[in-house]
């Protein structure tokens, strides 16, 4: 099959080459996913899991990408749950060969049924940005109607999910970014937006929860706004700085069949919308990860036409 690899840590993205690979085969309560669309996150090739197992050996080439969505092809031992031919979209072990190739093998309890009505490039650009907001939101913030939040980076992928999601269940969303993603920012929910770089932070006053999605000086100060009771939540490691009265949680983003349900049929329904930035294919992927411009939201790999 084809695939996109990695070799060379030192050599970043100018390390990447597309390369023929086995196909990869179904162990115990895996399945086999046909790949037709794939998700990338840019931060990849600086996890450690890119490059090593979980006993810290080396498993370079190895193919990086934890987004997918394709069709079920093969079943391993004791799988249940899905079946040939079904649909699914989810995110990958970070520590297995990933989604930018043209087969992956899969736990079967990373995926969840993907509908009919929901295009592939749609599906693979939920599981990361989707599970990360509602994660951060309900499960380590516990937001609740009426409360407020501070979504940084809201016109991005993951943070236009958080100012989507934090909306619909009635609180109020403060958007930051660049001056650029002022309008973005707020069709995709935010009542205010804060100029990263112009605007003061701290003018937004005291927040019940701040999603961070940005770290350092930013997180610092963000620290500050969180309210009493409130909670600072973080995706970018442990917190420089704590609220003073508050909690500050930090979390890796984990699948979960339930979640990825609830979201897909938000985008079912119209109450979410992806924020995808890019669509290319296989073939000009690696280009694609080296962009001449900034691009605001997710980028997509279309592995199958």
């Amino acid at each position: 099959m084809r695939a996109i690899v990695v070799t060379d840590q030192a050599a970043g993205n100018a390390g990447m080459r597309q390369a023929g690979r086995p196909q990869p085969q179904a162990a115990i309560n895996d399945v086999v996913v046909q790949v037709h669309a794939s998700g990338f996150v840019g931060t990849e090739l600086s996890w450690p899991s890119t490059w090593t197992d979980r006993l810290d050996r080396d498993r370079t080439p190895s193919i990086p990408g934890h987004e997918l969505a394709g069709v079920v092809t093969a079943l391993g031992y004791g799988t249940t749950g899905l079946s040939v031919g079904q649909r699914v979209f989810g995110l990958a072990d970070w520590y297995r060969d990933g989604t930018l190739a043209e087969y992956v093998a899969i736990e079967a309890r990373n995926l969840a049924p993907l509908p009919g009505d929901v295009e592939f490039t749609v599906g693979a650009s939920l599981p990361i940005s989707g599970l990360t907001a509602w994660q951060g939101l309900f499960v380590h913030g516990r937001l609740q109607a009426g409360q407020s939040v501070l979504a940084h980076g809201a016109a991005g992928a993951v943070g236009s999910m958080v100012a989507q999601l934090a909306r619909e269940v009635g609180a109020y969303v403060i958007g930051t970014g660049r001056a650029a993603d002022r309008q973005k920012a707020l069709e995709f929910g935010a009542k205010e937006f804060v100029d990263l770089d112009n605007d003061a932070l701290e003018d937004v006053g005291g927040v019940d929860l701040v999603f961070d999605l940005i770290g350092g000086d930013i997180g610092k100060r963000s620290a500050r706004l969180v309210r009493s009771g409130g909670t600072l939540v973080s995706i970018v490691g442990p917190a420089e700085a704590r609220p003073a009265k508050g909690l500050a949680v930090d979390f890796v983003v984990e699948s979960d069949r339930a979640q990825l349900s609830e979201i897909v049929q938000r985008v079912r329904d119209g109450r979410l919308r992806t924020n995808i930035g890019n669509i290319t294919t296989l073939d000009d992927a690696i280009a694609a990860f080296k962009p001449t411009k900034r691009i605001s939201g997710k980028t997509i790999i279309r592995v199958r036409p």
